[in-house]
C-alpha cells in the first residue's frame, strides 16, 4: 500500500510517502508560503520515488487543529488531488500526530492556539493502537483536562509557551516534554495508512478541517473580557 501525506497546520510545510511501512518525508519552514510550496514539494517527492499520484492508495492530511489558513490549504489540496485521482482520504488530528511522532506510549499533546489558549488532547497507546484519554479541545493552559496516572510525556508548542502552567497542572505525572515538537507528515502518513488498512478511507469531499475555535478573531471588547 502507498499513502501520500501532507501537513500544513503550522509554520512548517511537510509531505511524506508511506510505502508498506517505510516512510520518506520532506519538511521545510514555509512561514506564510504553504500554498506556493506544497504542490512543488509533493511533485518532487513523487518524482524522486518514481511514482505518480495515481499510484497511491490514499491521501492523508493534517485536518487540524492549527493555523486556520494552513489547515484549509491542506484540505483544499487533498480534495483536489483525491478528486483528480479518484482516491480516498484520511483526515488526521494534528494532536494525535504529535503523539505518534513522540515515540512515547502516553502523550499529552498541546499546541499554542494564541489568545492565551492551547489546543489540547491526551492519548495512550494500547496494543499498538492510540486510544483517546482526553478528546481534542481548546482551553486555557491553567484549565487543561486532567489525566490519570503517571508516565505522561508532553509534546507540542503549548509546552514551550506555557511550560510552567502545564507542569504545575500535571505535577508528578509528566516524565518529560518536547516543546519544539510539531505535527509532521510522516506521522500523518503512518496514522493514515492504519485507517486505510481498516477500510476507513473517506470520499474526497470529506477532506474537511477540524476547528476547535468558533471564531478565528475576537473583537477588542471580547478580548478584554477573557
Amino acid at each position: 500500500m502507498r499513502v501520500l501525506a501532507l501537513e500544513t497546520s503550522t509554520e512548517y510545510c511537510s509531505v511524506a510517502l508511506w510505502q508498506d511501512g517505510a516512510v520518506v518525508e520532506h519538511c521545510e519552514l514555509a512561514g506564510q508560503k504553504h500554498s506556493e510550496m506544497l504542490i512543488a514539494m509533493l511533485d518532487k517527492l513523487l518524482k524522486d520515488a518514481g511514482l505518480g499520484i495515481k499510484d497511491m492508495d490514499g491521501i492523508a492530511f493534517g485536518m487540524g487543529p492549527g493555523s486556520f489558513t494552513g489547515v484549509r490549504i491542506a484540505c483544499g489540496a487533498t480534495q483536489g488531488l483525491a478528486f483528480g485521482a479518484s482516491l480516498p482520504v484520511a483526515g488526521i488530528c494534528t494532536l494525535q500526530a504529535l503523539a505518534e511522532a513522540s515515540g512515547k506510549p502516553r502523550v499529552i499533546a498541546a499546541l499554542d492556539a494564541r489568545m492565551g489558549e492551547i489546543y489540547h488532547a491526551a492519548y495512550e497507546k494500547q496494543d499498538g493502537v492510540w486510544a483517546t484519554a482526553s478528546a481534542p479541545c481548546l482551553c486555557k493552559p491553567e484549565h487543561v483536562p486532567t489525566v490519570s496516572g503517571a508516565g505522561w510525556f508532553g509534546a507540542g508548542s503549548g509546552f514551550a509557551m506555557y511550560g510552567a502552567e502545564l507542569s504545575g497542572r500535571y505535577a508528578g505525572q509528566l516524565q518529560g516534554a518536547d516543546g519544539a515538537a510539531i505535527p509532521q507528515a510522516a506521522a500523518i502518513a503512518v496514522l493514515g495508512a492504519a485507517q486505510f488498512a481498516q477500510g476507513l478511507g473517506k470520499d474526497a469531499a470529506e477532506a474537511l478541517p477540524l476547528y476547535l475555535r468558533d471564531k478565528v478573531a475576537l473583537k477588542t471588547s471580547e478580548r478584554e473580557k477573557r
